[in-house]
């Protein structure tokens, strides 16, 4: 199967209660922060849309990249009932290309998470510098390594829904820092269930590791919050905001 194709049939039933309005406003509190008035961003690894769509329809201006055809298939039926100016591009971001210099670019939602490669993320963090206007922002979160190791690692979630239900079975590697999530999804089909199964992985990274690895791609200045907030984070952090100009 084509990667997070079936992932794609539950996303936004993984999702449903995640504040992405919250997150939106989270978004453009970090612009009044750094006394920004943006206009062109790009969001990679934007998924269904979810968050693309919400910031289209506030006036920005979007480009929004997924490695998925069936994440950016549900999207752009999304964008269609907005009034929002977004642009949709199949692109993994170890080959990133856009198209034009941007204020913004934003990655939330984990999307650093799935790069296991400390050379692949510095290669993405250089192509953002490349891709930003002076003192461009980018702005982006991970799962922190406390959740993936001591919340979502060895531990197995599940959900029954209608016409979704889905198994989700954790599994992680101390020594790589690496969650491995298998992923069984039965969605309903004329009374019938049809199975499809996924394996997906996420790398727990520190923040320092983070802090470094953006250093080496040409950031100088890195601050570092507690979820949507402009707390420090502690130690029992479960997802970490990076703003970086």
């Amino acid at each position: 199967m084509r990667a997070y194709s079936a992932f794609s049939l539950v996303y936004d039933t993984l999702m449903e209660d995640v504040d992405y309005i919250g997150w939106a406003d989270y978004i453009e509190k970090i612009f009044e922060k750094e006394h920004m008035k943006p206009v062109n961003m790009a969001e990679l690894a934007c998924g269904t849309g979810n968050l693309t769509n919400i910031l289209a329809n506030r006036g920005y201006h979007l480009l929004g990249t997924d490695i998925s055809s069936d994440m950016l298939f549900i999207a752009r039926e999304k964008s269609i009932e907005g009034s929002g100016s977004i642009t949709y591009l199949q692109q993994d971001m170890k080959e990133m290309s856009l198209p034009t210099e941007l204020d913004v670019i934003l990655c939330v939602c984990d999307g650093f998470n799935y790069i296991l490669d400390n050379k692949d993320l510095e290669d993405i963090f250089a192509k953002v510098k490349k891709h930003l206007k002076k003192d461009g922002l980018f702005i982006f979160d991970i799962s922190s390594h406390y959740k993936l190791k001591n919340i979502l690692g060895n531990n197995t979630y599940a959900e029954n829904y209608d016409e979704v239900s889905y198994i989700w079975e954790n599994y992680y590697d101390e020594e790589e820092s690496i969650c491995d999530f298998d992923l069984t999804i039965f969605v309903e089909e004329d009374g019938l269930y049809r199975k499809f199964e996924e394996k997906h992985s996420q790398r727990a990274y520190k923040i320092d590791e983070i802090g470094e690895i953006l250093k080496k791609a040409g950031f100088s200045s890195i601050n570092v919050y507690d979820g949507y907030s402009f707390n420090s984070p502690k130690e029992e952090s479960e997802r970490i905001s990076f703003v970086c100009r």
